[in-house]
């Protein structure tokens, strides 16, 4: 018997409220070297400006404090192994007059690599934001719900408009979803190797990176054609609501399968997706003139 729409949307709230306290910790393994740019990501980045191995017989050192937003590139390493914290230290410059030290593990939480690619994919992976979009997506889902509640409401899945691009637009986004974690498991170092040295050409990078950042160009690319599809057959004021909805529904995808994948769930939970989605669409889902 076909789950109710109620029924699909309460399953939703519970699968994200039950994965939203998930948060990786990055690794150390080094990725950049000398003359590699980095942008603050911190509030602030304490430095001394006295030598690291002052800091460590905790003798009395200067500091430097550079603030979020400000950039830095790698001057030196430096090993000191009587250090119990950390023994990689890294010497960063601001300009000829603004230097100083800091150990590794201190350095790369509170620093984002110099590239725009590198800054999104530590922004979409912070915690808050991710905690962000699972309440913003538990609110939206229960509004669509009284939205399609109505008499003729148009969304995705459920009274589908008569094209098939804002279903494989999700299709796509869940699939992009769970083969990014599934990098993050079998791969990690293979994506770390990729957030500091980052491209959108999927032909720049190994096959499994390729394989990503082609469902990501299909998301734009899907993307674009759903609005297209969208304007010119609903009206303007419903087409903003369908497309609103479609967002949210995307946004709830990415948060599940991005999740539970990481336990292994997501792969049976895709597959389920896929052909209950193409399902609707061939069969029930798209809305009848």
């Amino acid at each position: 018997m076909p789950m109710s729409r109620k029924s699909v949307f309460s399953l939703l709230a519970l699968v994200l409220l039950l994965t939203g306290c998930y948060h990786r910790q990055p690794t150390t393994e080094r990725y950049y070297g000398e003359n590699f740019n980095f942008i603050v990501r911190a509030d602030s980045l304490e430095l001394i400006t006295s030598q690291p191995e002052e800091e460590v017989s905790q003798m009395p050192t200067d500091t430097i404090v550079f603030y979020k937003n400000e950039q830095l590139v790698v001057v030196d390493f430096r090993i000191i192994p009587q250090d119990s914290i950390d023994s990689v230290w890294v010497h960063l410059a601001h300009d000829q007059f603004s230097f100083g030290w800091t150990r590794e593990s201190t350095l790369l939480p509170s620093v984002d690599p110099d590239d725009p690619i590198s800054q999104f994919i530590s922004t979409f992976s912070n915690r808050h934001l991710l905690i962000f979009l699972i309440v913003i997506s538990i609110i939206a889902s229960v509004y669509l719900y009284k939205i399609i509640s109505r008499k003729n409401a148009h969304i995705v899945h459920f009274n589908d408009i008569d094209t098939p691009y804002p279903a494989a637009l999700c299709l796509t986004v869940a699939t992009s979803a769970a083969l990014y974690a599934s990098i993050q498991m079998f791969a990690p170092d293979m994506w770390r190797h990729f957030y500091f040295h980052p491209t959108l050409n999927p032909f720049a990078v190994v096959p499994l990176i390729g394989i990503f950042l082609a469902t990501v160009w299909l998301i734009v690319i899907v993307g674009l054609a759903t609005v297209d599809e969208v304007r010119k057959r609903l009206p303007f004021g419903e087409a903003v609501l369908y497309l609103f909805g479609v967002g949210a529904v995307c946004a709830a995808l990415y948060i599940v399968f991005s999740v539970t994948t990481l336990y292994y769930v997501g792969y049976p939970l895709l597959a389920i997706y896929w052909l209950w989605a193409i399902r609707r669409f061939t069969h029930g889902g798209k809305a009848h003139p």
